[in-house]
């Protein structure tokens, strides 16, 4: 079966309706920018392959803007998805209940997490599969590189769907059901494209493999202290890193938090600007490790406890002087 027979199949016999490519429209596109090029190629009775122009119509005016369009719309929805399931599934005390009460959460919740988790994994897998496809389909029509610039394009600007951090939430979030104690017999099978695996240094990071095309292979080494990361966070670049490492490298104390950071403070691994106001705590994985590499978090935890005492006691030694005009 052809993929584009396949997605289209996926995207209309999802449950939740969620917003997809319309893969079938863009290759319309490219087919008439084709066309349009071999005939104007055969009025001047120019022979061999030819390059779009720099500057089509077709492609600047309608291809692009079009494929931007529904990137957006699926990332978007992605996110604010995978937010609200992980919400539900760390909610506890009075958020458990309220929502609750509000019928977010069913008898067999864990049956319903499991599904649904399921379901936004795959559905950002086989629109990563989508996106990619379609971007070698225009480099094949013409004969360029500018599908995998648009790419890079993307990525900066942050609709790159397997830069969010919600996936690697999620693939998390699968792993810690499935090693839980919580067995229903009620259950579906678990997740099972999902993996915390280590390499021959014992270093960790989450696997997911679908459609065996499409494999996320994420490292869990923070680039900054260079061990595994202790109390993650994901900068809206996709990076991971320790807590403590981001704020030292935005230059910003653990009190006022990574928010505080000037608003260009790049990543210090790709070097993107703006990656620090929107960054996002990953409890997932947290809890994923902590359970995994017990020994070492709990050799961190105290290590870094003394370390954040020191600092926040810095902190305010440095407020009330300023105060005080010291």
């Amino acid at each position: 079966m052809k993929f584009c027979k396949q997605y289209q199949e996926y995207m209309q016999g999802q449950e939740k309706k969620l917003p997809g490519l319309g893969i079938k429209n863009l290759k319309k596109i490219l087919k008439k920018c084709r066309s349009d090029l071999q005939s104007h190629n055969g009025i001047d009775g120019v022979l061999g392959n030819q390059t779009c122009p720099d500057h089509c119509t077709v492609c600047d005016g309608t291809f692009f803007p079009s494929l931007l369009k529904e990137m957006s719309e699926v990332v978007g929805s992605f996110n604010k998805h995978a937010q609200r399931l992980l919400e539900q599934h760390l909610a506890s005390g009075f958020n458990k209940c309220f929502l609750w009460f509000r019928g977010k959460r069913q008898k067999n919740q864990h049956v319903t997490l499991i599904q649904e988790g399921k379901e936004l994994v795959t559905y950002a897998l086989i629109n990563a599969i989508a996106i990619r496809k379609i971007l070698k389909k225009y480099d094949k029509v013409h004969y360029s590189k500018q599908g995998q610039a648009f790419k890079t394009q993307a990525q900066s600007m942050r609709i790159e769907i397997l830069q969010s951090p919600w996936l690697s939430e999620l693939m998390a979030f699968h792993i810690n059901l499935r090693e839980s104690k919580i067995k229903s017999r009620n259950a579906p099978g678990f997740f099972e494209a999902c993996n915390l695996t280590f390499n021959d240094d014992g270093k960790p990071s989450l696997t997911c493999e679908l459609f065996d095309s499409v494999k996320v292979d994420i490292d869990l080494t923070c680039s900054i202290c260079l061990d595994t990361v202790f109390d993650p966070y994901s900068l809206t670049c996709g990076h991971i890193f320790c807590y403590m490492c981001a704020c030292s490298s935005a230059s910003v104390s653990i009190v006022d938090k990574l928010k505080s950071a000037e608003p260009k403070g790049k990543c210090p691994l790709c070097r993107e600007a703006g990656v620090y106001e929107g960054a996002v705590p990953l409890e997932e994985l947290r809890i994923l490790l902590r359970r995994r590499c017990s020994e070492y978090w709990e050799e961190r935890r105290q290590a870094e406890r003394l370390e954040r005492m020191r600092l926040i006691k810095q902190h305010w030694d440095n407020q009330t002087k300023a105060i005080m005009g010291i």
